[in-house]
């Protein structure tokens, strides 16, 4: 099944700066209308991230937010390595919500939490310091369990916040870690991260202190901000990587099943 053209009917092209919607929100209107108008129906698979990213001139990211905001709300359902499937058709009057993405989050933190790494190595104590070692070393050991956990990595970057002497800085990281989990478009995308067994870089973490330490603050202003430009890039890819994986053993799983037996019979 195919989708319509990406403009409204007013003319209004998804990427158009007349509304004050994010891209990825007015992508999540059109297939919401989409669904409103019958185009689909429940169990239909939805194209693909790809196909929806050239129909809709936008990033496989942006197309992904938009699947992810959908998804939260129970409109589609989206399958590793599967794609997306409408789950249900929306309620008369209902019309789709957005709180704030993992993306945005993580571009929030950027900023926030690179400026609080360079004012807290100009402060840092040495106790503070030596917490962080100890954290460094507790994420490698919650690495090496099955299931994935993020105690360390919060305390770790709380503990920079704090660094600061800074009531309002500390505030505003704590809110932002706790955004994580009560936003549910952050919280369905860290938890398909976890799925997908995405973790802490210890090496990364051990760099902002290595810098805190030098008490460098350009060099960990830096240092953050690679960390969590990286930690963006792993929700963005590390996912992706994981489903097309999980494509290919399933391909390969069928031509197994249906492989003919070209030996000769004995």
């Amino acid at each position: 099944m195919t989708i319509r053209n990406p403009s409204d009917s007013d003319g209004t092209d998804a990427a158009s700066p007349a509304s004050n919607d994010r891209l990825y929100q007015r992508i999540a209107r059109k297939l919401f209308d989409q669904l409103n108008a019958g185009a689909f129906e429940v169990g239909d698979r939805l194209p693909s991230e790809r196909e929806l990213a050239i129909d809709y001139s936008a990033s496989r990211p942006v197309v992904r937010e938009a699947l992810i905001a959908l998804e939260v709300q129970g409109f589609i359902e989206v399958r590793l390595g599967s794609g997306a499937y409408v789950t249900r058709l929306p309620g008369q009057d209902e019309q789709p919500g957005f709180a704030i993405t993992a993306f945005e989050l993580t571009e929030a933190r950027l900023a926030f939490e690179g400026e609080a790494a360079a004012l807290a190595a100009l402060q840092i104590t040495d106790d503070q310091l030596d917490r962080l070692d100890t954290l460094v070393k507790a994420m490698t050991a919650e690495n090496l369990r099955p299931e994935v956990t993020e105690e360390a990595d919060r305390d770790f970057h709380l503990t920079i916040a704090a660094a600061t002497r800074n009531a309002g800085i500390l505030r505003t990281i704590e809110d932002l870690w706790h955004l994580r989990s009560t936003s549910p478009e952050c919280a369905l995308l860290h938890a398909k991260a976890r799925d997908a067994k995405i973790r802490p870089v210890v090496e990364e973490h051990a760099l902002i202190v290595r810098a805190l330490r030098a008490g460098d603050a350009n060099a960990a202003r830096a240092a953050m901000r690679a960390h969590l430009a990286s930690v963006m890039d792993h929700l963005l890819f590390r996912t992706e990587e994981l489903a097309v994986e999980e494509a290919r053993r399933s391909l390969a799983k069928t031509r197994r099943r249906y492989a003919v037996d070209t030996r000769p019979t004995p």
